[in-house]
């Protein structure tokens, strides 16, 4: 259920436009001061702990999502990409399936009922999805084409051999955070990686509650918790990134420059999330949920 967009915004070479716009030495600090913030006000409003009851067996998980008894509810099945009718909005449709495979409802309509949290096979597979999607490897050529223009990364140099990598170092950017953000972190915390829809209510409520989701997780066990996956993971991935992008300004000011413009990035494909079954609706494009 998730993508990746074109992420223009993650330019923080002197030559990029955007540069200005991020260098906030005080980003990560000011950010972890809002998080301590924003979990404390939901923790007031937390859930009282979900008891975890007995798998099924294998022969019933497809049944979870019809089956009033069963103990979780799956999520239904994304629409095929044969469910999108014409080239456009099949351009559409692969790009609502990254974006998709990384968001939920919380089942309303079920009093009581849970939905069923991912093991540590899942949080693997869902990484593996979302490193294969096709719009990973797209948007890491468009950001490679941006590099490319504005020479980030001199070292790399120009024509084929600069684009070849710096699309190599843009799909590493982008492999290495799933990998920490999908996976490693969420299975170490017990978190449930995925996005929770509010769906309902007025707008800026919704909008406020996507962006807390930069703080606030799911728990396996279906309570609140704080959203370690999001900070280790990100800050890890852009250490990680030092290491091969030679032009990436070292210190603590450029660092906690780009962890925000990460999480900025973020908050943005989650308010996406949030509005995207009546974004569907609009564009009258297939929606299940």
């Amino acid at each position: 259920m998730l993508p990746e967009l074109p992420s223009i915004l993650q330019r923080d070479n002197e030559s990029s436009t955007w540069a200005p716009m991020v260098r906030l030495h005080s980003a990560g600090i000011l950010l972890l001061a809002a998080g301590c913030t924003v979990f404390r006000a939901y923790g007031q409003g937390a859930p009282p702990n979900i008891e975890k009851t007995p798998s099924l067996p294998h022969s019933f998980v497809e049944m979870t999502s019809k089956n009033a008894t069963a103990p979780c509810l799956e999520p239904p099945a994304l629409p095929g990409l044969e469910d999108y009718n014409g080239p456009l909005k099949k351009t559409v449709g692969m790009f609502a399936n990254a974006l998709e495979r990384k968001a939920v409802h919380r089942p309303h309509y079920k009093a009581g009922m849970s939905l069923c949290t991912l093991d540590v096979k899942d949080k693997f597979l869902l990484f593996v999805n979302d490193s294969i999607d096709p719009i990973t490897f797209l948007s890491a050529g468009f950001d490679a084409a941006i590099d490319q223009a504005t020479n980030r990364d001199p070292q790399y140099g120009q024509g084929l051999a600069g684009y070849g990598k710096r699309s190599a170092a843009n799909l590493a950017d982008r492999v290495t955070s799933k990998f920490a953000k999908d996976f490693v972190f969420p299975s170490i915390f017990s978190e449930d990686p995925r996005y929770y829809r509010l769906g309902q209510g007025p707008v800026g409520k919704r909008v406020l509650h996507a962006a807390a989701h930069v703080f606030v997780a799911h728990h396996a066990a279906g309570t609140r918790m704080f959203n370690y996956s999001e900070w280790l993971g990100t800050t890890s991935s852009v250490l990680l990134s030092n290491s091969y992008h030679p032009g990436n300004e070292r210190g603590f000011g450029p660092t906690a420059s780009r962890v925000a413009f990460c999480f900025a990035n973020d908050i943005g494909y989650d308010i996406l999330r949030e509005f995207w079954p009546e974004i569907s609706l609009k564009l009258k494009l297939p929606f299940t949920r």
